[in-house]
């Protein structure tokens, strides 16, 4: 009986040919070809997405800080060189104690131009800076896409962030920041 069965099962079973192997070997490869592609292109627009989004930060860190100390301040140094850098501003408390003063410059650090920021408490006394940080990253130093000018009395502000430098996902954000400073005697 069990020889009976086993011989039904020789005598039904069918393999697969050739040709059908090679169709379904095909069709796989094509199938794995694609879904490597559609990943790689989602892992790519992923980075160039994140480093538009850090381009876009930095721009806004820069162009806030110096929105912020530009209308406080009641003088506007603007470098004569190409670039206006390093932009130097300057107030005195209401008291008319102490005199403050920010010195916004381009500083490379590991490859990687930065925007540093110094602040003075009453720098004839003192010539070393209170505090200094760096307030944004990957700064683009062309003085065609960062560069500071003024006009009594708006300061503006061109800047330009720029992630991924030289590769494919390479991503950049130019802003320009037209600031009006505080008016004189006050």
């Amino acid at each position: 009986m069990i020889t009976r069965i086993s011989g039904l099962l020789r005598k039904d079973q069918r393999g697969f040919t050739l040709i059908e192997i090679l169709i379904v070997v095909a069709i796989g490869s094509a199938i794995a070809v694609v879904g490597s592609m559609a990943t790689r292109q989602v892992m790519l627009e992923t980075v160039r997405n994140n480093n538009h989004e850090i381009a876009v930060r930095q721009v806004q860190n820069a162009g806030f800080r110096i929105t912020r100390d530009t209308q406080t301040a009641q003088t506007v140094v603007v470098e004569e060189d190409a670039d206006g850098l390093p932009l130097t501003l300057t107030w005195q408390d209401f008291e008319g104690i102490n005199e403050y003063q920010v010195v916004y410059s381009l500083e490379e650090i590991d490859g990687v131009i930065n925007l540093k920021r110094e602040h003075y408490t009453n720098r004839a006394d003192n010539p070393d800076p209170d505090g200094t940080s760096y307030v944004a990253k990957y700064i683009d130093p062309d003085p065609l896409k960062t560069s500071c000018t003024f006009a009594n009395p708006v300061l503006t502000f061109t800047v330009t962030a720029t992630v991924g430098g030289g590769s494919m996902q390479e991503q950049s954000e130019t802003r320009v920041y037209q600031i009006v400073r505080r008016p004189d005697g006050t």
